[in-house]
């Protein structure tokens, strides 16, 4: 398993270097080449191909993290449409990289926080919002468990579900630890993709 940098314009990112000192450094045309099952890639969005890159080596079965300077909602929900398991600010520091790296080679998903809430509704909107959604999706939860669930599909913080529901942020956690239990999802990605039906296997 390799651990590689790919960028069309920078040498190196000294905090992902520091967090990964093996990572080798490779240019995009090179990864489309070099990079095989199980390596983890650090994709630079500084080329206008990052996203058809990205789909190419997740589809070769590589682990794929994009790295922004300037991060976005937009861009991170182009780059986990685009096969990509995380989406991560380029200057962050080395630790939070590493938990990056171990949470999207377990099978998980990584935004950063600040933009986990919006990016999910906007994978919600883009899946259909409630409008497609199956009624058999949420036949297992209690009726204050579904109105949970939806706010936080389409977007919304636990104190913004809260304020709406009129309830506290405390409640909104244990009603969303059900919902997460029942629907045998990790997190709130994987909540919008088990109410769109688009991973049965997701748990």
């Amino acid at each position: 398993m390799a651990i590689l940098f790919v960028s069309q314009r920078r040498a190196e990112i000294p905090r992902l270097h520091s967090a990964f000192p093996e990572v080798r450094r490779i240019n995009p045309d090179q990864a489309r080449t070099v990079v095989d099952s199980g390596d983890r890639v650090w994709l630079m969005a500084d080329h206008a191909d990052w996203p058809s890159l990205s789909g190419t080596l997740a589809a070769q079965g590589a682990i794929i993290v994009v790295m922004s300077l300037a991060p976005s909602e937009a861009e991170a929900l182009k780059a986990l449409q685009a096969g990509a398991r995380g989406y991560v600010h380029a200057l962050s520091p080395p630790d939070l990289l590493g938990q990056a790296a171990l949470v999207t080679a377990n099978q998980g998903i990584w935004v950063p926080a600040e933009l986990l809430s919006k990016v999910v509704g906007a994978a919600f909107t883009t899946l259909g919002g409630r409008e497609n959604l199956p009624q058999e999706s949420l036949s297992a939860l209690t009726e204050r468990e579904r109105a949970v669930a939806l706010a936080v599909a389409e977007g919304r913080s636990n104190k913004e579900v809260a304020r709406q529901l009129d309830i506290t942020e405390r409640t909104v956690k244990a009603h969303l630890g059900a919902v997460f239990r029942k629907l045998g999802v990790r997190d709130r990605m994987q909540l919008v993709l088990r109410l769109a039906k688009q991973d049965e296997n997701v748990a």
